[in-house]
């Protein structure tokens, strides 16, 4: 596997600076503060074209791929990690589409989104159903020539500001392996309602609300592939290609950490010099840049697997998610003991930075989950490791006596 940063995935990620710079990094504190969705921002997002950057030309996009959409996520995210998951989970949602829908439902769905002037969300986890996605229990029922969804989706990133949902429900209980079927979800369709609208400690800017399908009636044109039973697998290679744009948010909060940490360890005067000249300070600063530098490259690794379809992506992304979001979450509080007392005031920029990276432990997988889906791939991977067998002493596979 090759790892590659295209220059269309440098274009794309100097347009995101750009953007971050002149309108993201300026309004990052109001909409932290109000916890309402950024518009204007969403307006500039659109205006410069980055809502078409991972999907297909043939559909309106640009075709740059995953890697150049986690340098978009990396840069917006360095400004501010809630607008770095605004823009993310269009792709979160979108992936579905792209991976399988039919060709009507591409042409029809995909174009909007990637104009920015339709926004798209993921519905999948539950209250009941977080990490165990399979145990869902939203249903689809299908009543003469309409599949019924009736059920609730928790944590709908987007949600009430998306225009499309992309709807995970039960459509065969009795069957393990073909359960689940995902279908596309219109705003304003009846049956369909935005519900609790959560009170967040990070990530402000987005919404993340309850989905309600009280009834909600669609089509086989809205099925997912136009194939019932597939939702699982999909929902499953979904979060292989998205779990890299978490993982880009992750390491752009951790830059964005390490950029005001920096800044400020130099500017900082104690004991008659800037706290950057002590040892300690020293030594954090370069604990927190070596592990943001491989958080990235490791990233890039796992985007380049998903561009280059390589088969060991599902690995490849649980580590980046892991790695990633546990070095955003040490570097992010690293800056705030940097700041000392003012890193804990709501005046200054480092402490949002803290809050907003929890979530990004959590969300798309805990990672503990990532550790065993690692753990996993890992175990597999030994059967290619027999050859070294020669090299262990035997009486290592001996039975003691009881």
């Amino acid at each position: 596997m090759r790892t590659i940063v295209s220059d269309a995935a440098i274009h794309w990620g100097q347009v995101a600076k750009e953007v971050a710079d002149r309108v993201v990094r300026p309004l990052a504190t109001k909409y932290d503060r109000l916890q309402e969705y950024p518009w204007e921002i969403q307006k500039e997002l659109a205006a410069a074209g980055l809502f078409g950057v991972w999907i297909p030309k043939a559909y309106g996009g640009h075709g740059a791929g995953i890697v150049a959409l986690c340098k978009v996520v990396e840069e917006l995210s360095r400004a501010c990690p809630g607008v770095g998951v605004m823009y993310a989970v269009n792709a979160l949602g979108s992936f579905p589409m792209i991976i399988a829908g039919t060709e009507a439902q591409k042409e029809r769905f995909l174009p909007p989104i990637a104009k920015g002037e339709k926004l798209i969300a993921f519905c999948l986890s539950e209250k009941f159903a977080g990490s165990d996605a399979g145990g869902m229990r939203t249903r689809a029922i299908k009543e003469g020539d309409d599949w019924v969804i009736r059920g609730e989706k928790k944590w709908t990133t987007n949600g009430g500001a998306a225009d499309l949902y992309t709807v995970f429900a039960v459509t065969d209980p009795e069957s393990k392996s073909r359960r689940i079927s995902a279908f596309m979800v219109e705003k304003g369709m009846p049956g369909f309602s935005i519900g609790k609208i959560e009170d967040k400690m990070g990530i402000r800017a987005v919404p993340v609300v309850e989905t309600h399908f009280n009834g909600v009636r669609v089509g086989d044109s809205h099925l997912l592939g136009g194939k019932a039973g597939m939702g699982f697998v999909h929902s499953m290679q979904t979060l292989d290609w998205a779990r890299p744009g978490v993982a880009a948010q992750a390491v752009g909060l951790a830059q964005g950490a390490l950029d005001y940490a920096l800044l400020y360890a130099t500017k900082r005067n104690q004991f008659g010099a800037p706290i950057s000249s002590f040892q300690m300070i020293q030594e954090m600063l370069a604990d927190m840049s070596a592990k943001v530098d491989a958080a990235r490259w490791l990233v890039y690794a796992a985007a380049s697997a998903v561009d280059e379809g390589d088969s060991h992506v599902t690995k490849l992304a649980a580590e980046c998610k892991y790695f990633a979001t546990e070095v955003a979450m040490e570097v992010s509080t690293k800056a705030v003991q940097i700041f000392g007392g003012y890193g804990y005031m709501r005046d200054y920029p480092i402490e949002k930075f803290m809050r907003d990276a929890k979530i990004t432990q959590i969300y798309e997988g805990a990672n503990q989950i990532q550790k065993l889906v690692i753990a996993r791939n890992l175990i597999k991977e030994a059967q290619h490791l027999d050859h070294l067998m020669k090299y262990i002493p035997t009486e290592v596979h001996c039975d003691y006596p009881a």
